[in-house]
């Protein structure tokens, strides 16, 4: 098989990809008090339901998100990553970092979902 040449006036630099990435990072811990599997099984759920794919990954306690094209980006990714039992018992801190323009709206959206169900309980 022949590989195709990379044009570069098509595809955008490898500085130009970084510097979208960085402007577009989110990272933020959320404490809740929802059971780790359960926050798990959620973030799935709620990103599948937004066309991404989602899923766990081989490391216990993890989830990936996985999107297509999103500006210059040729595909976005995002992780969660909760641990159980962190300070009191049946406190569980999620960890959620991604990068995309969209994706980072979700991944906010996720967020204040996980919040706003703390505070109402």
């Amino acid at each position: 098989m022949a590989e195709k040449p990379i044009d570069s006036d098509s595809s955008p630099s490898r500085e130009a990809l970084t510097a979208e990435m960085t402007r577009t990072a989110f990272q933020r811990r959320v404490v809740t008090h929802v059971q780790a599997d359960e926050v798990l099984e959620r973030a799935i759920a709620f990103f599948r339901t937004r066309g991404y794919r989602a899923g766990r990954t081989g490391r216990p306690n993890q989830v990936y998100v996985i999107g297509k094209r999103e500006g210059v980006l040729p595909r976005v990714t995002a992780e969660i990553l909760v641990q159980p039992n962190v300070g009191r018992r049946g406190t569980t801190l999620v960890t959620v970092s991604g990068f995309g323009p969209q994706l980072r709206e979700h991944l906010a959206a996720f967020v204040q979902e996980l919040r706003r169900e703390r505070r109402a309980s």
